[in-house]
């Protein structure tokens, strides 16, 4: 690694002279997609500039290599700011602009106007990423999944997952969409029934940037209740081929984008894991492997119609590895994770009709999933087979939207329809009553929304009404559009040109798991035909102060009131399900025994520095307290109740292409509940549910302890005459801080490895906790390759 540094720094010297770029781009009317002439675009912080010519054309030439701030402006629209527009001479940078209406400015410009933008629908807790913040997060690896967990109000387990989980709520509570695309998930190795896994799915070479919603969703997105996503994707390239190669410590990634004809544009990628190798050679009992393929294809028959079709999909697998050093861990790890198999893949199509005040908007998609799961008593095919495992999700979706603008109005309205297919084969042994059943359901979805939008006062005061209603055949319970009526309200007054306050309510539904609505019991009669969608009551209320120079603070409090959340059967007591969904293998997937209501409230800070005179930064911190109703009705606080987060990241960009950054992370310890002992320990119940059995009577007693992870990353860029090549550092957990997690229930063994029998009580063993810490010093070297 020390000689590949010395030569890049050598060369370094070289690359760097007579190298500019170029920043181009399209400026139209977000409503129409006319092309608007004559608008300003100047790069903050020089007295370089241009305007658009008539077809809203517009080109910056003679650039150096860097990362540059562009800020657009036009009568009669909200201005509206580019940041991190990164340029480089190996390949034209594309920065196009949609501009919104603004009737209150008709007759001026506002130069001052702030630099960060707020919808109407959604006046707060909406934060936008760019695709240079995500491709630069320290310890973010690329992972779109990871960088979220910079923003506030975003807590993960402490381990190496990928689970969502926003202002206290379930990791299920999430919702993803790629340019209007509904994506069921957007992770390797997925947690059927909720979101999560260890390494994130969609590349990050196809974003332009991430809308994240933590409250205030807009009536034309249902079915959550902890946050949306909106993934916008890139265009490719219309002048000219190019290409990206990324090699990292896992896997291999190559991205290939550009025209296909003179209307029709493309991107595609292809990534290969080499995890299962790596973790062989350093002897771990598990070896992971992936391979994932994302495309995106764009005609644009017209100024007034184009067509979208995107597509991505994984082929992950899981073996064992029984050649792994017989230490009492990897013996624990061995006897607990089946061997798994899991595909999954999207594809869907956009298409988009402009008039002069508006657009109507169809999207068709279809996703599926198909998970796989094998495991024999100690892993050993010869035993006795503890879990076989067989499940496909298939969905097929049409929603239809009417966006347009009428004397000042924002109106949007719509419908969703789809047809839903889940199909299981389980056997699963358990202690207290197995699982073993054959389900297959369909059953066909449907919603209606409307959402209606103004600006008052000379700007000052905005308003958006929101309605929206969903309902499904499942049940009749469920087929009925009256039970779900969800309205939302958000309303937003600048109180002067820096400081707004802001306020949301509504109440938002969503539909259980599959596998919650497929199970069936020991008699094979649907036992979940009585469950209701889940309702969440929000009430958000914030301040934002903003600097107009990049930088802007935000204080936000919120309540979430949750009901009709099932209350499953687990392992002989009941218990919420909103306290499940961040571990491997799936959830949902037991008998509902009543529902429970919960609350999650507090308040978050954020503050955010723009990339201004090479710094950049956020600091977030949330402070909160999350709990759901036990058995008892009697509240007890949840799984994710860390009570604070704090996170700050921030970074410095240097001359000659050197960037450093750092990010550090800490929360409050996660409750966890303590093992039932003498459950635990009956040889009956080990032989098939090898690990501890948690005491439901203490659920959620205990606590771990706080944790916390500094990770730092250094770039440098290279500016070749054809091409660019960035390496990377980026290392994850610098100060190696140990981090805790529930310890493991295993047998206590002599020292020639036999299992102890307890004192008295033969048909039980003698049982320890084995210490499980996780927390090692990740350092990964990358290269990137733009051509």
């Amino acid at each position: 690694m020390k000689k590949i540094l010395f030569i890049l720094l050598l060369i370094s010297p070289y690359t760097a002279f007579c190298q500019t770029g170029t920043v181009r781009g399209k400026i139209t009317a977000m409503l129409s997609n006319s092309p608007l002439g004559a608008a300003s675009i100047v790069i903050v912080g020089t007295d370089k500039g241009t305007v658009t010519d008539s077809t809203g054309i517009y080109q910056l030439n003679n650039l150096k290599p860097g990362y540059y701030t562009l800020q657009v402006s036009l009568i009669g629209y909200r201005p509206k700011t580019l940041y991190d527009i990164q340029v480089t001479n190996a390949k034209i940078s594309i920065a196009d602009v949609s501009l919104d209406d603004d009737a209150q400015t008709l007759g001026e410009v506002k130069i001052s106007a702030a630099r960060f933008y707020k919808t109407l629908e959604s006046p707060l807790s909406l934060r936008t990423i760019g695709s240079t913040e995500i491709k630069r997060n320290p310890g973010g690896n690329r992972d779109i999944s990871k960088v979220i967990q910079s923003l506030p109000g975003v807590s993960s387990p402490v381990s190496f997952r990928n689970d969502i989980i926003i202002r206290g709520g379930a990791p299920n509570e999430n919702r993803f969409y790629i340019d209007g695309v509904e994506i069921p998930n957007i992770n390797h190795f997925a947690t059927q029934g909720s979101s999560g896994g260890p390494v994130g799915l969609i590349n990050v070479d196809f974003i332009n940037e991430v809308d994240f919603y933590s409250g205030a969703f807009p009536a034309n997105r249902g079915n959550a209740l902890g946050s949306v996503f909106e993934f916008k994707q890139k265009d490719g390239p219309t002048d000219r081929t190019n290409a990206t190669v990324t090699l990292g410590s896992s896997d291999l990634a190559a991205s290939l984008a550009g025209p296909l004809g003179k209307k029709t544009t493309f991107i595609s990628s292809y990534r290969y894991s080499y995890l299962q190798g790596l973790f062989k050679l350093i002897g771990l009992p598990f070896l992971p492997s992936y391979q994932d393929f994302q495309f995106k294809l764009k005609t644009k028959f017209n100024q007034k119609n184009e067509l979208t079709i995107l597509g991505l999909g994984a082929i992950d697998r899981f073996k064992l590895n029984f050649d792994a050093k017989k230490t009492e861990l990897n013996q624990y790890t061995l006897a607990n994770i089946p061997v798994n198999s899991q595909n999954n893949y999207t594809v869907g199509a956009t298409y988009k009709h402009f008039r002069n005040n508006g657009y109507s908007l169809l999207v068709l998609s279809r996703d599926f999933l198909d998970n796989n799961a094998i495991k024999y008593q100690d892993n050993n095919e010869a035993g006795t087979k503890t879990l076989d495992y067989t499940s496909q999700e298939t969905e097929n979706k049409f929603r239809f939207e009417n966006v347009s603008s009428t004397n000042g109005y924002r109106i949007n309205f719509g419908a969703g329809a789809e047809s839903a297919q889940y199909k299981t084969n389980t056997y699963n042994l358990l202690p207290f009553g197995s699982n073993i059943y054959t389900s297959n359901i369909s059953f066909f979805k449907y919603s209606l929304f409307g959402q209606l939008s103004r600006a008052y006062l000379e700007d000052k005061l905005n308003l958006s009404f929101g309605i929206r209603v969903d309902a499904n055949t499942f049940s009749d319970r469920m087929n009925d559009l009256s039970k779900t009526l969800s309205p939302r309200f958000s309303a937003s007054y600048n109180l002067t040109d820096k400081l707004s306050v802001n306020f949301n309510t509504g109440i938002y539904y969503q539909l259980p798991a599959y596998t919650v609505l497929g199970y069936r019991d020991v008699n094979g009669i649907a036992a979940n035909k009585n469950v209701s969608y889940i309702s969440n009551k929000q009430l958000v209320l914030g301040l934002e102060y903003n600097t107009l120079k990049n930088t802007r603070f935000t204080i936000e409090g919120f309540y979430k009131f949750y009901k009709d959340y099932p209350l499953v059967r687990v392992l002989g007591d009941s218990i919420p399900l909103a306290n499940l969904g961040a571990d491997f293998g799936v959830v949902g997937n037991q008998q509902v025994v009543g529902s429970t209501k919960g609350r999650s409230y507090g308040v978050e800070f954020f503050a955010q520095q723009r990339l201004n005179k090479g710094f950049y930064g956020i600091i977030s911190l949330t402070l909160f307290r999350s709990e759901f109703q036990d058995k008892k009705g009697e509240y007890v606080q949840s799984s994710w109740n860390n009570r604070y987060i704090l996170s700050v990241t921030g970074g410095k960009v240097f001359k000659r292409n050197w960037e450093v950054g750092a990010k550090l992370r800490y929360t409050g310890g996660g409750p966890y509940t303590p093992y039932d002992i003498s459950s635990s320990t009956l040889k009956s119940n080990y032989a098939i549910f090898p690990q501890g059995i948690p005491n439901w009577q203490q659920l959620n007693t205990q606590r771990l302890k706080d944790f916390y992870q500094l990770d730092v990353r250094v770039d440098k860029k290279y500016p070749f005459r054809k091409f660019t090549l960035n390496v990377y550092l980026d290392i994850q957990n610098l100060t190696y801080n140990q981090y805790q997690l529930q310890g493991y229930l295993v047998p206590d063994r002599d020292v020639n490895g036999n299992i102890q029998d307890a004192t008295g009580d033969p048909s039980r063993f003698k049982s320890k906790i084995l210490d499980n810490r996780g927390g090692n010093v990740l350092p990964t070297l990358g290269v990137i390759f733009e051509f």
